[in-house]
């Protein structure tokens, strides 16, 4: 990791060189973030009604606060209004809208002291997006919707951007996710039997970096940080929406972040839509990524 900068005024591709060099951005809350933020609260607190998002789980058993989840989440992720919110988001900051695609955010949900840690509540080990089959250039961009600390936040590894880590990654791929595993979150409640990259040896997770934004602020970093979930001990659930960018001249000219120690199959690159006009990435272009993958096109999506 090499530096970390708070609302930066660089050019998008300043930022993304960065970002490529271990680098992480933060953005505070502003106008073209909050539209975001306020379309998945409201969602979120009408699901949830009458209890708060951050509070329902101390009400309910655990069975139906997944059956609200695996209503609510979809809901949000397919809603035309969250991929608008997003394009305001993304030109706000700065994203060249042409080249520029994102996948669909997702609303997540870390619920304090293990009450749910599966399926729709996963709890990720320690890994680095990478390992999931994405572009190289991918970023993630990171905002929570209530106030969080540094018990219910992100943790950031420094020391392993450029160690590579043996991982499980070579058991991955991304069309049998996208079409089986994903499909299957809701029905993992008490355990998760779904197969996800993680670490094969011992990790030193120290030092870490928490980094803790307002509601509404953005956490930018590339696909190749180490990172782990925090275990929430706050009291309250910590909601918050992640979604990935990638920019289709750096997909091209195989720019990015080094992939240290990456073996997961297939690509995701199918799924991104173009910021200016949602127009999905052209299948030739999948097609010759995975070619530089060593991967046929049927493992694409």
């Amino acid at each position: 990791m090499s530096g970390l900068y708070f609302n930066s005024s660089v050019s998008d591709a300043e930022r993304r060189e960065g970002l490529y060099s271990g680098d992480l951005f933060v953005y505070g809350e502003s106008p073209s973030t909050r539209g975001l933020c306020d379309f998945a609260r409201s969602m979120s607190e009408e699901a949830f009604a009458p209890y708060h998002p951050t509070d329902a789980q101390h009400h309910m058993p655990v069975e139906q606060y997944v059956e609200i989840l695996a209503e609510l989440k979809p809901k949000f992720i397919h809603h035309p209004e969250s991929k608008k919110h997003i394009q305001v988001l993304l030109e706000g900051l700065g994203c060249e809208m042409q080249s520029t695609y994102f996948d669909v955010p997702r609303l997540r949900t870390m619920t304090d002291s293990g009450y749910l840690t599966s399926g729709l509540g996963t709890v990720f080990p320690p890994h680095r997006d990478t390992w999931y089959s994405p572009p190289e250039c991918q970023l993630v961009w990171w905002m929570p919707l209530y106030e969080i600390e540094a018990d219910s936040a992100m943790a950031f590894h420094p020391n392993y951007w450029d160690v590579p880590v043996k991982n499980s990654s070579a058991q991955f791929n991304y069309k049998h996710w996208a079409n089986y595993e994903r499909t299957i979150a809701a029905a993992q409640v008490k355990k998760d039997v779904r197969e996800f990259s993680r670490p094969t040896e011992s990790m030193e997770l120290e030092p870490q970096l928490r980094v803790v934004t307002e509601p509404g602020g953005v956490i930018i970093f590339s696909g190749a940080q180490m990172h782990s979930t925090v275990p929430n001990t706050t009291g309250r659930t910590r909601l918050s929406i992640d979604f990935r960018t990638i920019n289709l001249d750096d997909v091209i000219a195989d720019r990015g972040a080094p992939n240290i120690d990456d073996a997961s199959t297939g690509s995701s690159l199918g799924d991104y839509h173009r910021g200016s006009d949602l127009e999905q990435v052209p299948e030739e272009l999948v097609a010759e990524h995975l070619a530089r993958r060593g991967v046929s096109a049927d493992a694409a999506m």
